[in-house]
């Protein structure tokens, strides 16, 4: 650790985060307990010390310049990391308890959240987990989940987004599939290829045509609504198909292939209702897993 390269105060960052989320210094200020001056004099206190500008501020609004926005997911991992170590020093985070429910697709919540519970179980032990294993979108205004993670940002004001990592996808076989039918390539004829659809396949069909791939239905042969089914006929050498390749790789029996096509960039928005302010609990879920799939 290169202790002198952390001059700035946490104070600092954590003003600028609190106005970046609100997109606003008076709202910022509301949500701290401070007052207006003092979120500005922090701010430019942080510029000053980091030499950017972190803000172009508009009127009564303010937007964040592409440095500020590029230092944003940093100071946010800071905060969740923050929010932990006071939780766990002041002996809160052990009296905490009550369900906090997480909606998620089934390979995420199948092979991504359970590491989790182990640090879970150690700050809060009285604090019950459930895991909604669905490849629906969950309507946390409805309160069917108090906290969702997705891949693509809501549009709902009510509701509270945070992009958590940027994980990469591509294609992917197993060696039973490749000795079947040979080591895919996309300047090869495709005609004896197989691939997996995860939900529609007309929509993976001009998704993947859109790649440079000569596809037709009969390369989909098999598909699936669920992922985890999906991997799972994969698995069974019966087709390729798209994962992250941070789920790809715990399965050592899977490869890369058409490795030509750049991989995709899928990525992972932590969800949840404005409530995740006030609520101890959801807020301890929300930044455990954010620490836990952050890069």
């Amino acid at each position: 650790m290169n202790w002198n390269s952390i001059s700035f105060d946490w104070n600092q960052a954590r003003a600028f985060l609190a106005a970046a989320e609100e997109r606003s210094l008076s709202a910022a200020a509301e949500v701290l307990g401070v007052t207006q001056p003092t979120i500005t004099r922090q701010i430019a206190a942080l510029e000053k010390e980091l030499r950017v500008v972190l803000f172009e501020r508009t009127g009564r609004s303010v937007s964040l310049t592409p440095v500020g926005l590029s230092l944003l997911e940093h100071v946010r991992t800071m905060a969740c990391g923050a929010n932990l170590v006071s939780l766990a020093a002041s002996g809160q985070a052990e009296a905490i308890e009550g369900l906090v429910r997480v909606s998620a697709a089934d390979m995420t919540a199948a092979y991504l959240l359970p590491p989790i519970l182990d640090r879970l179980k150690e700050i809060a032990p009285k604090l019950e987990l459930e895991i909604l294993a669905e490849n629906k979108l969950s309507d946390l205004l409805l309160r069917e989940a108090d906290i969702a993670l997705r891949h693509a940002r809501p549009e709902q004001p009510d509701l509270f987004a945070k992009l958590i990592c940027e994980d990469t996808a591509r294609f992917y076989a197993t060696a039973k599939y490749t000795e079947n039918f040979g080591l895919p390539k996309l300047d090869d004829d495709p005609s004896h290829h197989q691939f997996v659809s995860f939900g529609d396949v007309e929509g993976m069909l001009g998704h993947l045509t859109s790649l440079g791939l000569t596809l037709t239905k009969q390369n989909f042969r098999y598909a699936s609504q669920s992922q985890f089914v999906e991997w799972e006929i994969a698995r069974h050498g019966h087709g390729i198909a798209i994962m992250t390749d941070r789920i790809a790789g715990k399965f050592p029996d899977f490869q890369p292939v058409l490795t030509e096509i750049d991989p995709f960039t899928i990525p992972t928005w932590l969800v949840a209702h404005r409530e995740l302010q006030s609520s101890k609990r959801i807020r301890l879920v929300f930044d455990l897993i954010a620490e836990s799939l952050s890069p």
